[in-house]
Parts: C-alpha cells; structure tokens; sequence
C-alpha cells in the first residue's frame, strides 16, 4: 500500500521546473510545399528540351521560324552596341558630372532655361532610365522642374548615341535624324513650358536623398550600368522579339489595314512604343524593321518611346509620385504624336 501510495503522489505532482518531466518534445512541423527554384526550372527546362529535341527541331526548320530568327537576331546584332555605348555614358554623367554643374549652366530665367535645358540633352548621352534619377537630382539642386523635366524628355530622345543609332537604322532616309531631333526637342521644349505655366509644386514629389548615396564613384558607376544593361536588355530583347512575331505571324491584311490608315498607323505604333518599352539606343531598329508603315508613324514610335512607356510610368511614379505620373504621362503621349505627326509632314 505504501508504494501504490507514492506512486499515486508521484503521478499527481507537477513536473518540477529543470527536470526532464517539463521537457516535452515539440511535434515535428508539417512538411512545407516545395518551391521551385531557378536552377530546378532550367533543369526541368533542358530536360524537356531534351526529350522533345526532335520536335523541336522540326518548329525551328519551318519558314516562319526562320524569319522570326533572321529579323530577331538582327535587331539585337544591330542595337546591341549602341546599348552598351550609351549605358557607360549615361553611367558616367550621373555619377561623375555633379548636379550642381547644371544649375550653374543654365539660365536664371526659367522660360530660357527650358530651351537650353532642352538643347543640353543632345550633347549628353543618356537613356531613358538614367534620365529620371538626373532630372530628380537637378530639381534637389535647385534646377527650376520646368528646366529638369525639358531634359527629362530631351536628353535620351536626341542625344548623339541616340541620333547616330537612328542614321544607321535608317540609311536610305536621313531626314529621319532630322526629324527624330525636331519633333523630340519640340516635345521637350512646350511640355516645360507647359509645366511652368500650369504646374503646381504639391504635384512633384522629390526623394530624399540621390539614388547612389553612401557608395564610391566606382561602386555606384557599376551599379549603375548593371541596373542598366539588366533593364534594357531585357526591354530590347522584349522589342526585338515582338518585332519579329509582327513580321513573321501576324497576317500580312492586318498590318497593311494598319498600314494604310495615317491616323491608325501612328496610334498603333505610338501604343506599341509604350507597350515595348524599349531603350532609345536600340528602338530605331526595331522601327526600321516594320517596313509596312509609313515614315511618319516609324516617328511617332522614336518620338512617343523614349518620352513615354510602361517602364518611365513607373519610374516617374517612383521618383515624382503618382500624381505627377497621371497627369504628365497622358499630355506627354499626346503632345509626342502631335510633333510627330506635324514634323513627319514638314520634313517626311
């Protein structure tokens, strides 16, 4: 009886706290759902190519595959080192010109530093993607935003890489630079002016600090041109691609119905140009490549491109705030087909 009764106390008694009665042993955790990860999908990828390489081989000899590949591989070929070129130069100015060179070159009077500001875009080489950081960083030193948003729009649409790119998409039609300077610097120029005279300052939202704050000069030139050549890159892979399936699968009546509207060739290559989003260092090759429209509608697609497309929105929204995006996005486009359409009739 004695033990039943220690026993029956020692069964009854809480665990003491630090012997091994408190130390229970956790449930093991439901296993969790895979997750794919690169190396895993491009061993999946390969492998499937593997065992469907007949078949594939078979897709890859037809006609249509062969166009499609002569017309992408061109595109990139033809605009790969005008990239390059133009991504090291706009590396370099945005880190290693100070922002406050700018401001001391520009005119005091914001409706002349519009124009100069303008006109400075054509001799500094620069991509779309650069230009709204710089323009960002001209408005932090004391640039009036008229000014910065004229080089917003001017410097990746008329700058040398850009123009020289252009001459050599479009051999037989060297008015084209003309034009593309034209109607891109006439772009820039009224929507300062536009800007300045109905822009409110609670529209503009500046960051805080510059984007490449706390690096090196060399650490932030680096980063700068990564980011750069990733993002365009890609974007011209994307243009390139998209160029070819026009050429290759889309119906012929279709681009010729397209084609042979004025007013629907430009509104199809206009929206095409903010749907591809592609570098101004290489979209004049892709322009080239739709040789079913006109001159004037291959303009509105160099003029609306640089100025407006689905990667700038974003990046205009980031860098100024959603406000400024809506309501600079919709007068950019439609001021850019409007010089488009008048300068494709003056000079094309």
């Amino acid at each position: 009886m004695a033990i039943t009764k220690a026993t029956a106390v020692t069964e009854a008694a809480p665990p003491v706290e630090g012997t091994r009665h408190d130390r229970r042993e956790t449930p093991p955790a439901p296993d969790e759902p895979r997750r794919l990860t690169s190396p895993l999908v491009l061993t999946m990828l390969l492998l499937l190519m593997v065992l469907l390489q007949s078949p594939v081989r078979r897709a890859l000899s037809a006609p249509v595959m062969q166009s499609w590949t002569t017309v992408f591989v061109a595109v990139v070929v033809q605009a790969l080192p005008f990239l390059v070129l133009g991504v090291l130069l706009s590396a370099a100015i945005a880190v290693y010109v100070p922002p406050s060179f700018f401001a001391r070159a520009l005119p005091s009077r914001p409706a002349l530093a519009v124009p100069v500001a303008g006109v400075a875009g054509a001799v500094l080489p620069g991509c779309e993607c650069a230009s709204v950081p710089v323009a960002g960083a001209l408005v932090r030193r004391g640039v009036t935003p008229a000014a910065a948003l004229a080089f917003l729009l001017s410097a990746p649409a008329i700058n040398p890489i850009v123009l020289t790119a252009t001459a050599v998409a479009f051999p037989r039609n060297p008015e084209m630079v003309l034009a593309r300077f034209v109607a891109s610097l006439l772009v820039a120029c009224v929507m300062g002016w536009l800007w300045q005279r109905l822009g409110r300052t609670d529209w503009l939202r500046l960051p805080a600090h510059a984007p490449h704050e706390g690096e090196t000069k060399g650490a932030a030139f680096w980063d700068s041109v990564r980011h750069d050549v990733m993002h365009a890159g890609g974007f011209l892979v994307v243009g390139a691609m998209a160029a070819a399936t026009l050429k290759a699968v889309a119906p012929q009546e279709w681009l010729r119905t397209a084609a042979d509207n004025p007013l629907l060739a430009v509104l199809t290559l206009a929206v095409l140009a903010v749907v591809l989003s592609i570098c101004s260092e290489a979209d004049a090759f892709v322009a080239a490549s739709l040789t079913e429209f006109s001159l004037t509608a291959k303009l509105a697609f160099l003029v609306v491109g640089p100025m407006i497309d689905l990667k700038l929105f974003a990046m205009q929204a980031g860098t100024f705030g959603r406000g400024f995006a809506l309501r600079f996005a919709p007068a950019t486009f439609v001021l850019a087909i409007a010089s488009a359409v008048l300068t494709g009739w003056i000079l094309l």
